[in-house]
């Protein structure tokens, strides 16, 4: 296990509920130190710097600090673009929470920017990296199941009016399950079977207005300006032909998160918004079963939800993509992947409401797999 000296310094901008986790798991990956958070609203920021003993700042300060040279963009989407812009004006490498923004043409913006001045972009999300998706992964690479031919992916679930408190972003455009949880979903199957070649879709808005029952805001209606749900075809370079279903007027299924079918089986994989879970596959004899003999770090469930332990190591896209800038190596949460991306999700809403067939603009490579030796040298030693 490689082990560097050379240490990236990390500002945060956004102190909401997901700077938490950056800031619990940070200490686990070589090559990184959180320094420093600002936030809209100082006291958010101060709140934060004293729980996690690093500094406070403000914005514009944090832009010009000399020992940060990565900054953490982890403001609302519809700020990702400006945010982002900003970093990369001030010299800084930028590293985002997902989407990276919200039009292909705000994205390629920034590529622009970030080439014009020798400086990286990376994008979460990062838990493609968890050890059952790698496992997925070298069962794909492998040819396990010969050539994947097909796939469905679902998201579904009634919208987040229920539990979050400010759920006001989720049903403006820019929301939505497709740009919300999309990425989830794309950047692994990209990870799997590589790029999306042309999409097709069909959206609606069942309900038009959403009423929260978390609190304190218990009673208040949202009026939905974009689609709630969305059923799109996604046709691959590789050949490959994926249905994705994304649904939040949806209150009870029986679909699994993503399967993959291929010439000689099929895979089943967990939800790829956490980092592990029991991957299963079947041959042609149908008979289903766990994929077991893999020890990878990035698997072991680590981290308590109400609803019980999971695997969260979120960071290690940021870590990885602070270690490519160190090693002068392609990120694997990188700026062309995330383009593409935002290219698959953008085009998905625009055939939705256009009522035909979107062939993408951009493409992308795979990214390197990250296995048990890869993803142990991520960490800091004794992690």
């Amino acid at each position: 296990m490689r082990q560097t000296s050379e240490t990236l310094g990390i500002g945060i901008i956004g102190c909401g509920n997901i700077s938490t986790t950056y800031l619990t798991f940070a200490p686990l990956f070589q090559g990184i130190e959180v320094r420093a958070c600002a936030d809209m609203s100082q006291e958010a920021a101060q709140t934060r710097a004293a729980e996690y003993g690093i500094r406070s700042s403000s914005v514009q300060d944090l832009l010009a600090s000399d020992d940060i040279d990565i900054i953490l963009n982890l403001t609302i989407p519809d700020a990702h673009f400006a945010v982002t812009k900003s970093i990369l004006e001030a010299g800084k490498h930028a590293y985002s929470e997902k989407p990276l923004v919200l039009t292909l043409e705000q994205g390629q913006e920034l590529k622009a920017l970030a080439d014009a001045n020798g400086l990286k972009v990376g994008c979460a999300p990062d838990t493609f990296l968890g050890g059952s998706h790698q496992l997925a992964r070298k069962t794909v690479d492998d040819g396990t199941l010969g050539t994947i031919t097909s796939g469905t992916a679902h998201i579904m679930g009634h919208g987040m009016e229920h539990w979050h408190p400010n759920p006001d972003f989720f049903f403006k455009k820019g929301g939505g399950p497709i740009l919300d949880m999309g990425p989830y979903y794309v950047t692994n199957l990209i990870n799997l079977i590589g790029p999306v070649k042309r999409v097709a879709a069909l959206s609606s808005i069942p309900s038009p207005t959403r009423t929260i029952t978390s609190q304190p805001r218990h009673g208040e209606t949202l009026t939905v300006e974009t689609p709630t749900t969305i059923h799109a075809l996604l046709e691959f370079a590789s050949g490959a032909v994926v249905t994705l279903s994304a649904s939040w007027d949806v209150w009870s299924h029986r679909h699994g998160y993503t399967e993959l079918y291929g010439t000689d089986g099929s895979l089943y994989l967990p939800d790829p918004n956490f980092f592990g879970g029991t991957l299963e596959a079947s041959g042609t004899d149908k008979t289903v079963a766990a994929v077991e003999g893999w020890s990878h770090p990035f698997n072991p469930d680590n981290y308590e939800t109400p609803e019980g332990m999971v695997a969260n190591y979120r960071t290690a896209g940021l870590a990885d993509f602070a270690l490519s800038i160190i090693e002068k190596r392609d990120a694997r949460c990188s700026l062309e992947r995330a383009l593409h991306v935002v290219d698959v999700l953008t085009s998905i809403l625009r055939s939705g409401e256009e009522g035909r067939f979107i062939d993408l603009t951009t493409t992308c490579t795979r990214p390197a797999a990250l296995g048990i030796e890869e993803a142990t040298a991520l960490l800091r030693t004794g992690s």
